[in-house]
């Protein structure tokens, strides 16, 4: 059975297609995985042809791939991903751009641009992602999805290509949120019960975006207090986002390069020149640098915690704005990048769980808000979104 890839969005060599077994809890949903998961007997391609020639078929299946299998889903091929995941663009020069359903004149986002294109596009209901520094929530944010970075380490990372192990997530992305939970409920377990507790707005993270964006979003932070209840204004980050952003670049380009210098050293692969610039760039970066650098992860950590109380949900912007459009220079694509890395990086530095809504609009774009907790926390989140949707 030939994939549907209309919409350019899976990669040449991820015509998979492995049915659900019958009769499980997700029967008759589909759905595609991004191509850094593992599938037996066939080589992981992580976005760059030089790594596809290079490696093997894998001997195993990722386990998360296994567990939707197993409850029931049918596997309908592998999604392009930005090089080695190093990008939140959704540009890859090797296979192309995958259609932003919502905006074909705009990037999906990335790096699990084809995973958020399959789903934005109907041509699955579901599909497994990773999240690093960004890369559920900004595609979800742009292709008008449903998107969850869970807890790190909550959900296991056998048989994924990484790029910085301490910040990697594995993640889905649906249309609506009752397949959100549905998926939930394989890959994190059953349902939990939290306390009640506040809806903790992050008036510095909106400080970020423009008055725009803040307007566009206000309707939708009013019906989250709606359905929390009690809200509080605090500021996330006391000590300003230019050092997160900072702490979170050194650790993740140190844990890329100790990751993938070896074989990029031997191999010298063809990359775009900015992912191999920031290969580069994290070669240099010294374990002096590393370690300040973890301190502020730390303070990070411990500041999530003062500020949140179990049942607490966290409320900032999603993205910096809509999608960007295609034509951006690479240039703006650097800025655009940076400040999108302001706000996703707290999600990487404190580990907690961070859920995209794709419930507003600006310019006839989506336009998506973000709800986090202390990590753990997912089932509240995806709770949340289903009262939501409920609602609405």
């Amino acid at each position: 059975m030939a994939l549907d890839n209309r919409l350019g969005c899976f990669c040449p060599h991820g015509d998979i297609h492995i049915e659900g077994k019958p009769g499980g809890p997700l029967s008759g949903l589909t759905f595609a995985a991004k191509d850094l998961f593992d599938i037996e007997g066939h080589v992981t391609g992580a976005g760059n042809p030089d790594w596809l020639a290079t490696h093997a078929p894998a001997t195993a299946t990722a386990s998360s791939v296994r567990k939707l299998l197993d409850a029931g889903a049918s596997l309908y091929g592998k999604t392009i991903t930005d090089e080695l995941a190093y990008s939140l663009a959704g540009v890859n020069m090797h296979y192309g751009t995958p259609v932003n359903p919502a905006g074909p004149d705009r990037l999906p986002g990335g790096s699990s641009s084809g995973s958020a294109s399959a789903v934005a596009g109907g041509l699955v209901d579901t599909a497994l992602g990773t999240d690093t520094g960004g890369s559920i929530r900004v595609p979800a944010n742009n292709c008008g999805l449903y998107g969850i970075r869970t807890t790190h380490g909550r959900v296991a990372k056998d048989g994924l290509v990484p790029l910085a192990d301490s910040f990697d997530t594995v993640g889905w992305f649906t249309r609506d949120a009752r397949t959100m939970a549905r998926i939930g409920e394989v890959l994190l377990g059953p349902r939990e019960s939290f306390p009640d507790g506040r809806l903790v707005i992050a008036t510095d993270c909106f400080d970020l975006v423009s008055a725009d964006v803040r307007a566009a979003l206000k309707p939708l932070v009013d019906r989250l207090i709606a359905a929390v209840g009690p809200r509080h204004y605090a500021t996330l980050n006391p000590d300003g986002f230019d050092v997160w952003f900072a702490a979170f670049r050194q650790i993740q380009g140190h844990e890329a390069w100790q990751a993938h210098g070896e074989w990029i050293a031997k191999t010298k692969p063809k990359m775009a020149p900015e992912i191999a610039e920031r290969f580069n760039l994290g070669r240099q970066v010294t374990a002096e640098q590393v370690a300040e650098a973890g301190k502020v992860r730390e303070k990070a950590r411990q500041r999530l915690a003062a500020m949140l109380q179990p049942g607490d949900v966290l409320c900032l912007p999603a993205s910096s704005g809509p999608a960007p459009l295609k034509s951006m220079s690479g240039a703006a694509e650097g800025a655009y990048r940076a400040a999108m890395l302001k706000l996703t990086c707290t999600g990487g530095l404190t580990g907690m769980p961070q859920m995209t809504l794709p419930l507003a609009k600006l310019d006839g774009c989506p336009l998506g808000i973000s709800i986090a907790g202390l990590p753990g926390s997912d089932w509240m989140l995806l709770d949340l979104a289903e009262k939501l949707e409920a609602a609405a």
